[in-house]
């Protein structure tokens, strides 16, 4: 048996393991000096080292200085996932070794185990390391029952099983195990892929022995890895426990979404025990289930749910009957689903700042379900509304369902208007297509642009270079969630703080991408 026993090991390791990846030891280890103060569990992916034996001697040293590391080795083969390319014979010669070498866990693949000459996997439990079994689904989620029984027979300390979730539900399929399971044996269950993020920060709560995550963001060992840093700051997770209620962003894509970031820094600052996921899915079947399962509290809908959820709400609040799109849920305590709109506070409440709306004219860019918002808000604030939209049909419907005008490109330079809102995606980062207004067309006392990534948008760029009062997008971001924080809670929300996460996201984001624009000084003072 080994001689470093599971229930040690649990008494010296935190929830989130991070793998350390590189190619070279010194690029490895420097990585792992740089974790191990805040985060001491370490996995070193030593696959990614292309003479991994020599390199031992070094990670001894590494453990010497570092004695409250506990560190794992990982030599995964090629056939199963990762990048070492040498036979079974190599990748067991160097788990052998490394358990010389300081290690206190090893991590074997099943198909490695199950190909071991008899004996051979005796032979490193001897060792004194604790062994990981691990099996890898980059495909789907399924049989974990008949995953966990090909296991079962090497008596490892840790059980690693990780499938691919190809739905929001499958992170349920796998915490659900996980549950089952927990009484038999020290399970590690995580989903990879975009819609396993839920895995990835509830399954500890579910009895996952721990989770892993990546030493910095594009430095990902597996689908749907998240940074460290993100995983313990943004998503809290060693404070998620039995009584922590879910929230999240649902829609399609998620990925770059600010939402997870402000809203995570806004439970915090107002102590409340709460977590907010990104929700990646195109199907509202798939959410609605998860909704009742997990069960989340709430959720703020993005595109191309927002429409469609409308006919599996219990009672949605006048503006989002009027608009036919919801943006924000809220699930009762008997399970049913109540709807907002929150967008349409997102762009009444900065403009309503700046000026009145009664009697006011604005035109709107759009007529998607951004430009649906903004119309039916300033209307209801009793504004006189122009639609300007590519597509004149489309244009014309909302102006007939909301009782606006419509108005053609070439009237515009001889247009006044006391505000012109653009509620298209044109502008936004990574977003083709050419500029729907030019500089002869900002007639206008203000220029309010609903895209709010990046902060100064060409035509925000344009405004200023003709010293017209701006509304950034971040303002109406900042506002929407806001309102959705304080729908949820109960409290006001702590828009400073909001408002400061989403511009230092925003900075570095811009500071990671050369060509996008840095966020202007004068940008934040405006939505300050």
């Amino acid at each position: 048996m080994p001689t470093v026993p599971p229930q040690f090991l649990r008494s010296r390791i935190g929830k989130v393991c991070v793998a350390i990846t590189g190619s070279t030891p010194a690029e490895m280890l420097e990585k792992a000096s740089a974790v191990v103060k805040e985060t001491p569990f370490i996995e070193f992916r030593l696959d990614y080292l292309e003479k991994p034996l020599a390199a031992l001697p070094k990670f001894k040293h590494f453990f010497t200085e570092n004695t409250a590391a506990t560190g794992i080795a990982t030599c995964r083969r090629a056939a199963n996932g990762g990048k070492f390319p040498g036979a079974l014979a190599a990748e067991l010669e160097i788990l052998m070794k490394a358990a010389e070498s300081g290690f206190h866990i090893v991590d074997l693949e099943l198909e490695s185990a199950e190909a071991l000459k008899k004996g051979e996997f005796q032979k490193l439990r001897d060792t004194g390391i604790a062994i990981i079994v691990s099996h890898h689904d980059f495909s789907a989620t399924k049989d974990l029952e008949g995953i966990y029984h090909r296991i079962e027979p090497f008596h490892p300390d840790f059980y690693k099983i990780v499938p691919t979730a190809k739905t929001l539900n499958d992170n349920v399929t796998l915490m659900r195990f996980i549950e089952r399971m927990e009484d038999h044996s020290n399970i590690i269950g995580i989903c990879m892929g975009d819609a396993g993020i839920i895995s990835r920060v509830l399954g500890v709560r579910a009895g996952s022995a721990f989770t892993f995550a990546a030493a910095t963001i594009g430095e990902e060992t597996g689908p749907g890895q998240i940074a460290a840093r993100t995983l313990i700051d943004t998503y809290r997770i060693e404070q998620v426990d039995a009584a922590t209620k879910v929230y999240g962003v649902a829609g399609n894509p998620i990925g770059s979404s600010l939402s997870p970031a402000m809203m995570n820094a806004a439970f915090r600052r107002e102590t409340v025990n709460a977590v907010y996921l990104a929700l990646q899915t195109q199907k509202l079947t798939d959410l609605l289930k998860l909704v009742q399962e997990i069960p989340i509290q709430g959720i703020s809908v993005t595109m191309p749910l927002k429409e469609e959820i409308m006919a599996h709400l219990a009672k949605t609040d006048p503006l989002s009957t009027k608009i036919g799109a919801c943006n924000t849920v809220l699930r009762a305590p008997d399970g049913k689903l109540y709807g907002f709109n929150t967008d349409v506070a997102g762009i009444t409440g900065p403009l309503e700042k700046r000026l009145s709306l009664r009697g006011a004219k604005v035109l709107v860019v759009g007529a998607g379900g951004a430009a649906r918002a903004a119309v039916f808000g300033v209307r209801d604030k009793g504004a006189d509304v122009f639609i300007l939209n590519r597509t004149p049909e489309t244009a014309q419907k909302l102006a007939r369902q909301s009782g606006s005008k419509t108005i053609k490109k070439d009237a515009l330079p001889k247009t006044s208007f006391d505000v012109i809102i653009n509620a298209t995606p044109l502008g936004m980062a990574g977003q083709k297509g050419a500029q729907m207004l030019e500089a002869k067309d900002l007639n206008t006392k203000l220029v309010f642009d609903l895209v709010y990534n990046p902060v100064e948008t060409p035509l925000l760029r344009m405004a200023r270079q003709q010293s017209i009062p701006i509304i950034t997008g971040v303002e109406m971001f900042v506002q929407q969630g806001a309102r959705q924080f304080e729908i949820w809670t109960g409290k006001p929300a702590p828009e400073e703080e909001m408002l400061r996460v989403v511009i230092h996201a925003l900075r570095q984001q811009a500071e990671a991408t050369p060509e996008a624009p840095e966020p202007p000084t004068k940008a934040k003072k405006k939505t300050s």
